[in-house]
């Protein structure tokens, strides 16, 4: 198990830009997917997008496509999510994970790390 730790949430005003971090203590090996995903109150986590760490393709879900994102950097075992034009829907505590393949599932990930608190205020 590779813990794995996000960072950056906060409060934003709508509109807004905030990018979260997710940290791997480890090694992140080329045939991990790793994802992001995210959880308002009441409702069920939600796929936000991933990349392939081998190739550094990425995936969004429509929901934040054009306003999302996702990069790495290899050597400090680091996934980004640049969010832009931020809405108060996008209110949640994002996730990182990781899987061995891309899927849009939560079950198919594993490693969660707590999540960050991104609020975003109309």
């Amino acid at each position: 198990q590779v813990p794995l730790e996000e960072s950056g949430g906060g409060l934003v005003q709508a509109g807004g830009s905030l990018r979260l971090s997710c940290a791997a203590s480890g090694r992140i090996f080329s045939s991990w997917v790793m994802g992001w995903f995210r959880q308002a109150p009441g409702k069920a986590r939600e796929f936000v997008g991933a990349i392939r760490w081998s190739t550094g393709r990425t995936y969004y879900s429509d929901t934040v496509k054009g306003r999302v994102t996702i990069s790495k950097d290899s050597p400090k075992h680091t996934v980004y999510l640049q969010m832009d034009s931020l809405k108060p829907e996008d209110t949640a505590v994002y996730f990182c994970a990781r899987s061995t393949d891309l899927s849009t599932q939560p079950g198919a990930y594993s490693g969660w790390g707590q999540g960050t608190q991104v609020t975003v205020s109309s």
